[in-house]
């Protein structure tokens, strides 16, 4: 009986900690689902957003940070070049167009489809879906990460072909460029 009792105590002891090894890849990519949620909650639906409220360091790396924000203040910069201006109605350089997804119209919809983590790297595939044109249009994007000391951080999204941009930091730095 004690036998039995030592046996079956081996197998559940073995048994917890095939369970805790497992654990951190779970909560790993539910991070990561988190960010990506985070992202196209707070950022997806208007640029309005980029230009109201600071850049957060809890959702972006500090590379990718450092170029939104220097995106966004070459566009305030030139906004009030324009203003100033002896023709203050022309239209300055503003972000058009969903700014974290390759449809210049945005999206209706998306939903995450796989990660894959590899060491401080993470690749999010994210499908979307814009259902306000007939037909309707669907693509997909990768939503780059890192692993910071401070957690899972945003560093890029490579766009779907039917974007005119490669990805993200391309994007804002043509951005940039475009405004001098």
């Amino acid at each position: 009986m004690k036998k039995l009792f030592l046996l079956l105590g081996i197998f559940l002891f073995l048994a917890s900690c095939k369970k805790n090894e497992a654990q951190p890849a779970l909560s790993q990519e539910t991070a990561i689902h988190e960010k990506v949620n985070e992202l196209y909650t707070q950022y997806g639906k208007s640029n309005e957003a980029i230009y109201n409220q600071p850049i957060p360091d809890s959702l972006f790396s500090p590379d990718l940070k450092k170029v939104l924000d220097e995106a966004i203040h070459a566009s305030k910069a030139d906004i009030e070049k324009v203003k100033k201006s002896d023709h203050p109605d022309e239209k300055p350089l503003i972000f058009e167009g969903a700014i974290f997804s390759s449809l210049y119209e945005g999206f209706t919809s998306y939903t995450i489809k796989s990660v894959k983590i590899q060491d401080k790297t993470a690749e999010a595939l994210v499908v979307f879906e814009y259902n306000m044109a007939s037909p309707k249009v669907t693509w997909m994007d990768t939503v780059h990460l890192i692993n910071t000391e401070k957690g899972w951080r945003i560093d890029n999204i490579t766009f779907d072909k039917i974007g005119n941009s490669k990805d993200l930091k391309a994007r804002l730095t043509e951005f940039v460029q475009s405004t001098k």
